[in-house]
């Protein structure tokens, strides 16, 4: 059998070695530890070691119980200047971390259950300060399936904290130079692979995906909702990005919602383009106060949320809107189609869901056709009691 040589570095076959990629380690005010799972340690993809590698202030730590670790408690001693990386109720934003940045940031890596399992295991982190964040743009994890779309990879995360805490986002991005050429190399060598994938035998009777199940269990309570913003372009003035056309639907019951909003910041040139509503449209809709009080009424105190992209629940919440569960039906959807689900009018026509009629009109009635399509075709596959037949593939 062949032995593939390592690099030393970043620990992956010489052949995949990703050290070309990173930038000259980055100088920080703010020092980052990592607390890295040692399960997540032997995972080939994990990106921690490659934060590390980028950044000179940086620590990495492995384990699950760090009580008498002589470096952690020396850390969690100074509380006034550490911070978890790490979402919870009382959690703070990074906006309000950057008024009072910490000097330590402790990043947790592992999976999502790996991850909580460290935070439990430690009371030192436990009563630490905790910064939650809203990502900038989805992962680009495409090798490695996330919980939900507003989850993102630990370089990812530490790339978003970094950039908005040392007002550089610029500076870090360059961090993901190397994430991304792994995560390149990775599908390529995927797509031309002749061996056959490994795979796990489950014994015991065929369930659907979880997350599938998940929707068809929570259906009565679902309401699925598309957002359209009045955003201006990356580069300009800095304007808060506002939802002006809202659009939602509850399948169980046939219910509808929609509202255009009057923009109150001024109106971006491509937004009647991109919404595909008139701009006199748009400025004779109803004021924000108005809308989210109907639609606050529309909803009932157990309804759940359901969105293509984390960007339509940011919408709402910045609306004024009572924060509530949400799901992520791209999330589904990639577990329905084994993966990558691409946008929501795509995988309408990929997952051949049911024909429902555009009620509402732009682009917001024809993507909340779509999602809602998918929702229900997601809905009928978590209530099957047999696996899909396979269809033959089609095309060259």
């Amino acid at each position: 059998m062949a032995v593939r040589n390592l690099c030393l570095r970043c620990r992956r076959p010489e052949s995949a070695c990703y050290c070309a990629q990173l930038p000259p380690r980055l100088e920080t005010r703010t020092r980052v530890v990592f607390l890295q799972h040692p399960r997540e340690s032997r995972v080939a993809i994990g990106t921690a070691r490659m934060a590390h590698l980028s950044l000179s202030n940086s620590e990495l730590h492995e384990g699950v119980d760090f009580s008498g670790h002589r470096r952690i408690e020396e850390l969690a001693a100074q509380r006034d200047s550490v911070a978890v990386l790490f979402p919870g109720e009382d959690a703070i934003t990074v906006e309000e971390a950057r008024l009072n940045p910490p000097k330590t940031l402790i990043v947790v890596d592992g999976t999502w259950p790996q991850a909580k399992k460290v935070v439990s295991r430690n009371p030192v982190l436990a009563g630490l300060p905790r910064i939650g964040f809203v990502p900038r743009r989805p992962s680009n994890y495409r090798i490695r399936a996330e919980p939900a779309d507003h989850c993102v990879s630990t370089i990812e995360a530490v790339v978003e904290m970094l950039g908005v805490l040392e007002g550089d986002p610029a500076r870090f991005d360059t961090m993901l130079r190397a994430f991304e050429y792994m995560v390149d190399t990775q599908l390529a060598r995927q797509s031309t692979r002749t061996s056959p994938n490994r795979r796990r035998i489950y014994f015991g009777p065929w369930r659907p995906p979880l997350e599938l199940r998940t929707l068809a269990e929570r259906f009565e309570k679902l309401v699925v909702f598309y957002g359209e913003a009045n955003a201006h372009p990356a580069g300009a003035e800095e304007i808060p990005t506002e939802l002006v056309h809202a659009v939602a639907c509850r399948p169980a019951t046939g219910e509808r919602f929609e509202a255009i909003i009057a923009p109150e910041q001024p109106l971006a040139y491509s937004t009647p383009l991109h919404v595909e509503l008139s701009e006199d449209i748009l400025r004779a809709g109803e004021p924000r106060a108005e809308a989210m009080k109907r639609f606050e009424a529309f909803l009932r105190p157990d309804d759940e949320l359901a969105v293509w992209t984390t960007f339509a629940l940011d919408l709402l919440w910045a609306g004024g809107i009572t924060r509530r569960p949400a799901s992520s039906v791209r999330l589904a959807t990639a577990r329905a189609l084994k993966g990558k689900a691409g946008g929501v009018e795509q995988a309408m026509t990929q997952l051949e869901g049911p024909e429902v009629p555009q009620w509402a009109p732009g682009r917001a009635g024809r993507r909340i056709r779509a999602l809602e399509s998918v929702v229900r075709e997601l809905v009928a596959r978590g209530n099957a009691t047999e696996p899909p037949q396979k269809l033959p593939r089609t095309g060259s």
